[in-house]
Formats: C-alpha cells, structure tokens, sequence
C-alpha cells in the first residue's frame, strides 16, 4: 500500500510502508517551508525545485533509472514550458513504480510530449501534473489534452490557484481543469492505493486537499 499528500505548488509526497518519496520539495519558492527530506528520496522535476538534502536517501533530479527503497523510477528528459528550443530540455519527468503501480509525475513542461517521450514513459495508472497556467505551466486545455495522450486511470492535479501560496505568475483555479477534462472528481485528504487492488476502470481526478 501507498499513499500521497499534495503539500503545495508541484510538491506531493509517496509514502510506503519501508520509504518516502519526495516530489519537489523546494517550497520555499512559494513562501512555505521546505519539506524535510531526510531520510526519504528526493525528486526533482527541475534543478531548483530541489533541496539537495545530504540527509536525503538519494537526491534525483535528472534523466535516467534508478531503483532505491522500493521505488523503480526512470526520469525522462523534457522542455520546460518558459524555455525556448535552443535552451535544450531542463526538466525532467518521470515514472515511479510501486509494485504493479506506475505513476506518472509531470512537473512545469511544454505543453506538449513527444512520441518518443511518451513511448519512454510507457502505462501510466495515476498521472500527477500541474494545470495552473499563466504561461507558467500547462494550462487547462492543455493539461487535459496531455492527461488523454498519456491515458491514466486516475489524475491527481497540482499547481494550481491557492491564496496562500506566493505564486511566481497567477495561477488558475482548478475548476477551470476539472471542467476541461470533463469528468468525475473526488475530493480526499490522501491518496491511498492498496497493493493488488486495481485503480478504477475508468478515468477520474483526485483531488488531495493541501495538508
């Protein structure tokens, strides 16, 4: 079994029963505090969401594969959504196995993926993304148009409107997401998924409230 909290901007945390997973802990870029990663993994989606904890199990933050405490996560390499073609590709997403569970996480890209990428990141069951916009990251349309390339079962949006977040651009709300995406959500204080249980047969948003 795991489970996920949403802490704010792209910033959730995996949890199992041996390890931790942290997404994105630098929110301090925000204005909240910088989530602890000691003694848990640290993964980043961009070099500067990235705390580089020497507490830190293992701090990633870049193309590759890599198999620590449980977790199989291979980081594919990706376009920023600020970023032009001749600055190459700064972020990173990934896919992070659990067991017969593989999540998707998405962080501040172009709005747009890949063949390629998209074939790198392979059956995704749970898809974490930001849909908060402004230029910034992907927006509602394409946030949706993204979640229906890489055809999840469940879709847990992040980055996306909170007054008390300090945003770096104004970020849209999420009702403009569910809306685009058109269907049922569900709102949660975590995320869990239970080893051996399947994920719903059809798509659906979580949405974790920020804890």
């Amino acid at each position: 079994m795991f489970e996920i909290e949403y802490k704010g901007a792209n910033c959730v945390i995996i949890s199992t029963k041996k390890a931790k997973l942290v997404i994105d802990p630098k929110l301090s870029i925000v204005g909240l505090k910088d989530i602890s990663t000691k003694g848990a993994v640290e993964l980043a989606t961009e070099e500067r969401f990235n705390t580089a904890d020497p507490d830190a199990i293992l701090s990633i933050e870049s193309p590759g594969e890599y198999g620590v405490a449980g977790f199989d996560i291979r980081g594919i390499a990706a376009r920023r959504h600020i970023d032009s073609e001749t600055e190459g590709m700064l972020s990173t997403i990934y896919r992070v196995d659990i067991g017969d569970s593989r999540i998707g996480v998405i962080g501040n890209i172009d709005r747009k993926l890949s063949d390629e990428q998209l074939e790198e990141l392979g059956i995704v069951d749970i898809l974490i993304l930001p849909v908060g916009g402004s230029g910034y990251t992907l927006d509602a349309t394409d946030a949706a148009s993204l979640v229906r390339a890489i055809d999840p079962k469940v879709v847990i949006p992040v980055h996306y409107a909170d007054k008390s977040l300090k945003y770096e651009v104004p970020q849209d709300e999420l009702s403009l997401f569910i809306t685009e995406l058109g269907v049922p959500v569900e709102t949660l204080a975590k995320y869990k998924q239970k080893q051996g249980v399947a994920v719903p047969a059809t798509l659906s948003v979580v949405e974790i409230t920020r804890s």
